[in-house]
């Protein structure tokens, strides 16, 4: 049987449509604020302008945590009292930012926002194997896929609109107006999934053992950690874009078009990769997607130098889409390969992966933002070097691996 509903609940599209909203709190969260940051930190005090991109920052710190905390707590008590821990902590942090009244109190509700959107998004994936399997687990991810390429795309331009016409502290009251809406729903209209007797007891030996599993193994730990390095390039941008877009090169409301844009490159990434992948292989397209990127950013890192960080807008778009389509083809096998030796042990192995590359990412993407001086040239040394460390990793968790047959499914 190809695939089996497991559960009883709500008919697919409702499904589909509830766990998309609930995993789109995660790119809202991040990027619904962008437009915002330099009001934020100017009406909350912040020590200087890049400061300001620890808005962004903390929430992916929050991520990294949850990422641990959620699925092992949702295998021991339900799925959904877990998502319900999730909300409660992401409501705290929401309320905590709208009545901020000095910015390390936002940063404080930033944290408790990451953290608990990391409950609906991880859990969520759990949710839906236990409800779906095989062709129709597959259909169904690849609809909520679909949000995870839209809302980046869209967030930064409904920030924008909000901004035209009400202060900063809406974008936080309307992000906590989701979250209750999703959690209602959530709540009214989907059964637990779990039943008692599948569940069990939560251990903190399981984790430290697929701890352990993921270090003493070259290729889930390679490829975890060039996920930290590739992820990185991203948050670095996210930390550092409004920034460079609306100040450096004075694009004020435009930001968010150019935001899209980059963001665009990353969802075509996603679906050429998925047309790509099972005829050719993860390991060949991570290949040619970190040399292409390589060779990007080492060309760039001239063209910054040579302008003293200054290009034309024309050139830096020209330099970020194609770095922005090929990081789409790494995001869509990196975690995939990390993830292949561990199959015996998927759900907490996934948990211990995610958390450790997305703690690697943190503090890499947070010192090249706050290297920020005015020009691009931080941001293209930093993505030259994070390219080439994902590119040795390759090597080195690969360097035991045969080499790949491609088998065309034709």
């Amino acid at each position: 049987m190809s695939s089996s509903k497991l559960t009883h609940g709500p008919q697919t599209g409702e499904f589909i449509a509830m766990m998309a909203l609930m995993t789109s709190l995660v790119a809202m969260s991040i990027d619904l604020m962008l437009p915002a940051l330099a009001d934020i930190g100017a009406d909350l005090g912040s020590p200087h302008e890049n400061a300001n991109q620890l808005v962004v920052t903390m929430v992916f710190l929050g991520l990294a945590i949850g990422q641990l905390l959620y699925g092992p707590l949702s295998d021991s008590i339900g799925r959904k009292p877990a998502i319900y821990l999730g909300y409660a902590m992401f409501g705290v942090g929401s309320l905590l930012a709208i009545f901020a009244i000095n910015f390390p109190m936002m940063l404080i509700g930033r944290l408790l926002q990451g953290l608990g959107v990391a409950g609906p998004r991880g859990v969520s994936m759990a949710l839906i194997r236990d409800r779906f399997a095989g062709r129709a687990m597959a259909r169904v991810m690849s609809f909520i896929m679909v949000v995870f390429i839209v809302v980046p795309i869209i967030a930064p331009a409904i920030g924008q609109a909000i901004l035209f016409v009400a202060a900063w502290r809406i974008i936080f009251v309307i992000l906590l107006v989701l979250g209750v809406v999703s959690l209602i729903w959530f709540a009214l209209r989907q059964p637990e999934t779990l039943p008692s007797e599948r569940r069990v007891p939560l251990s903190a030996r399981r984790m430290i053992g697929a701890l352990r599993e993921v270090l003493a193994n070259a290729t889930t730990l390679g490829y975890t950690l060039m996920a930290g390095a590739v992820s990185a390039i991203l948050q670095a941008y996210l930390n550092s874009s409004q920034q460079i877009f609306q100040q450096q090169y004075g694009l004020g409301a435009l930001f968010p078009l150019f935001f899209a844009i980059n963001a665009l490159a990353i969802g075509l990434a996603s679906f050429v990769n998925g047309r790509l992948v099972m005829r050719y292989g993860m390991r060949p397209l991570v290949k040619i997607a970190l040399f292409a990127l390589c060779s990007i950013a080492l060309l760039f890192v001239g063209i910054a130098l040579i302008t003293a960080g200054q290009p034309p807008l024309w050139k830096l778009m020209a330099y970020l889409i194609p770095c922005f389509f090929c990081l789409g083809i790494l995001f869509g096998n990196m975690n995939a390969l990390a993830m292949e030796p561990l199959g015996h042990i998927a759900g907490v192995g996934s948990a211990v992966v995610g958390s450790l590359s997305t703690f690697v990412a943190i503090p890499l993407g947070a010192v090249i933002g706050q290297a920020y001086n005015g020009t691009v040239t931080p941001l293209a040394m930093g993505f030259a070097v994070l390219a080439f460390s994902a590119l040795v990793l390759m090597y080195w968790a690969n360097r035991d691996q045969p080499e790949p047959v491609v088998v065309s499914e034709e």
